[in-house]
């Protein structure tokens, strides 16, 4: 790889430093990094919101870089300041507006500028554009128009005009300068929203040479973002779907992290998705901070646990590209030890799979469910899944019915020892979910469920269909309400989500990390509230473990009827394990 075994080493050095900086300082920034870590590359960036480096200053920069034994590619981001003496126009971050003529001048000299000085550029993920000025409305306008669309919305029209500038003013015009150059396309960490944006991965990543992931999921509460940690992983794993081997990296960054743990998070759950780079944001955000050397420290950890880890595997959620809906539930579910990889492809061939609200964006998922759990597989889909499709066929598969009623429950009950054995549970708050009415004995609504009084309300139920079966997940109003479900609740539904047969049981805020040569990871996160808990690992035909950084042979404290080995593992809040396990062998 590089400076690491299994990852190359990446900063990002932003327009304003490239312009301004000496060879003094650069030399001296550099020499602190090197303290810590082992850079391979850096992404070397000319221009940045109307800052546009002299070709002297980005010549020197980049000498330092080479003479440190640092390659250097270019950088890209697409902002610029409202041009004097015009009209202001309202746009976000001071991104494009893709109809000023001016604008598009000053994006084409831009990629022709990284084309002479570098044989490859990154695109910074303010590549997006929300202008709303008098002439995209117009133009928004026809294309709707000419294309039959009534509602109105600009995210057809988007994503059409980013695919014609992508082509037309960055990379036709760096290719012909030189053609060698090759482009690549950063996508935010904002998944839901690319096409209302102007991104369109699906389109554009047969026209750019490589794609990049946004993975700076920062701080939930201190940001602007509403995006739970667990997409550092599944975005990473979506993009590897969406582009095979044309994935370059994770992207992570020091801001809004209110905790050092928040920041080395970011790294630690894009290393878990196997990337080709780390890539660091900012060179200057992060010269002379503590970020440094807590992450320089991690790295080494991190490049010798990927060392015993194979590729990571888990329950597929089928996100078409341009869909919304239960915006991240998977990534919530994900954070409290469902091991789920995200992709933008319903794998048909997969025996259990996760579909949710986003998932009824395919026109045709109806179909490709019922044709997928006759044949005997396994489909686990969320209440928002069912209210979307509801009148699109699922009626068949379901007697499940959506009466747009809510209840607001704390005492739980799940099935522990098969039918009319239930094991009662309750949670330290009232969790709102919505009431899904369902048929006696045709729907089996009792896996897991609430109790109020004198009712009960279904929270994971069960049909059986042709050969296989579709389990319904009812999810809380509030996503982060998942981590509430009292643990026998979480422990029944982990159940149908074990991979390679191995499951996890215990509270939330624990995330399992399965790959497919029998290692898995446990990550415990850190927060205001977390503290260090048991788990317990369920594991099918297993002898033993090796906690592969000890290297300790863990025994288990039971089988179990079905099979499975029992071990208890003390998870510690902002600690990585990782194990090995060792199969019973068959004679």
């Amino acid at each position: 790889m590089g400076n690491y075994r299994n990852f190359e080493l990446v900063v990002y050095f932003v327009a304003k430093g490239t312009a301004e900086t000496s060879e003094e300082k650069l030399r001296k920034d550099i020499d602190f990094f090197k303290k810590y870590m082992r850079i391979d590359k850096v992404y070397l960036e000319p221009y940045r919101d109307g800052v546009f480096a002299s070709k002297e200053q980005t010549k020197m920069c980049k000498r330092v870089f080479l003479e440190n034994g640092i390659k250097v590619e270019g950088g890209l981001t697409t902002c610029i300041p409202d041009i004097e003496g015009r009209h202001k126009k309202q746009r976000l971050f001071n991104t494009f507006c893709y109809n000023d003529r001016e604008m598009l001048e000053t994006l084409k000299e831009t990629a022709e500028y990284n084309a002479e000085m570098f044989d490859a550029f990154i695109i910074d993920d303010f590549y997006f554009t929300n202008c709303t000025c008098e002439k995209c409305r117009a133009e928004k306008d026809k294309f709707n128009k000419e294309n039959g669309i009534e509602d109105g919305s600009f995210e057809k029209y988007r994503v059409h005009r980013q695919y014609e500038i992508s082509r037309d003013y960055i990379i036709g015009p760096a290719k012909k300068v030189n053609p060698d150059c090759k482009i690549t396309i950063k996508y935010p960490n904002w998944m839901e929203s690319y096409q209302e944006a102007g991104y369109d991965p699906l389109s554009q990543k047969d026209i750019f040479d490589y794609i990049y992931t946004g993975t700076e999921t920062r701080d939930p509460v201190n940001t602007d973002q509403h995006l739970p940690r667990y997409l550092s992983f599944s975005l990473m794993r979506y993009m590897d779907d969406m582009a095979p081997s044309r994935n370059n990296g994770g992207w992570f960054d020091p801001f809004d992290c209110r905790l050092l743990d928040y920041y080395l998070e970011q790294a630690y759950l894009t290393a878990f998705a196997r990337p080709k780079e780390m890539m660091m944001f900012c060179f200057q955000a992060l010269v002379d901070t503590v970020n440094v050397p807590a992450l320089g420290f991690m790295l080494d950890k991190l490049d010798d646990l990927l060392d015993d880890l194979g590729e990571p595997i888990g329950i597929p959620c089928y996100i078409p590209n341009a869909s919304q809906g239960e915006d991240n539930v998977q990534d919530y579910l994900g954070m409290h030890g469902f091991p789920i990889v995200t992709t933008p492809w319903f794998k048909e061939d997969a025996p259990v799979m996760l579909l949710t609200r986003s998932s009824a964006c395919d026109e045709d998922i109806v179909d490709k469910l019922d044709k997928y759990v006759a044949k005997g597989n396994k489909a686990i889909v969320t209440s928002g899944f069912v209210k979307a499709t509801l009148d699109r066929g699922l009626k068949a598969m379901t007697s499940l019915r959506n009466r747009d009623r809510y209840v607001s429950l704390k005492d739980f009950a799940s099935e522990s020892l098969g039918f009319y054995k239930w094991e009662n549970s309750y949670s330290k708050e009232n969790i709102e979910i919505p009431v899904l009415e369902f048929r006696n004995n045709v729907t089996w609504g009792a896996v897991c469920k609430g109790v109020k009084d004198e009712e009960s309300y279904t929270v994971f139920s069960r049909d059986t269909y042709g050969d296989g079966q579709m389990y319904t997940l009812v999810i809380p109003e509030s996503f982060s309400d998942i981590q509430k479900y009292p643990e026998p609740v979480l422990n029944r539904m982990r159940k149908e989500f074990a991979v390679n047969g191995i499951r996890l049981e215990g509270e939330g805020m624990t995330s399992i990390f399965v790959y497919d040569n029998d290692t898995f990871v446990l990550y415990h996160y850190t927060d205001r509230h977390t503290a260090d808990t048991d788990v317990k690992i369920f594991i099918k035909e297993a002898e033993s473990m090796i906690d592969t950084v000890s290297g300790n042979e863990i025994k288990p404290l039971y089988i179990n009827n079905e099979g499975e080995a029992c071990f208890d593992i003390r998870a510690l809040a902002g600690r990585i394990a990782a194990y090995k396990i060792k199969r019973v062998s068959r004679k």
